[in-house]
């Protein structure tokens, strides 16, 4: 469906690995904190914004804590029973 190979916790969607990046879920309340952070932006399919979901640029992911920064948060909050 995203053309990579996609992680899923409980069923939800954790983090997917394709050409270019990853996309990642995150907890909505912190979508805003985290695009701040170099080579994140909101995933956005057919003009529509997700909020809660970020794709993060390959050359932002490079070093292990980057990719465990962004793994981590898509773990959490998929691995919540309350996740949505």
């Amino acid at each position: 469906m995203f053309g990579g190979v996609t992680f899923m916790v409980r069923g939800k969607m954790c983090v997917s690995a394709g050409k270019g990046g990853i996309m990642c879920r995150i907890d909505p309340a912190r979508h805003d904190a985290a695009l701040q952070r170099k080579g994140a932006r909101t995933v956005v399919m057919k003009g529509r914004e997700y909020r809660g979901w970020v794709y993060v640029d390959e050359a932002a992911v490079q070093t292990k804590r980057d990719l465990d920064y962004w793994v981590r948060q898509g773990f959490t909050l998929s691995s919540t029973p309350a996740a949505i």
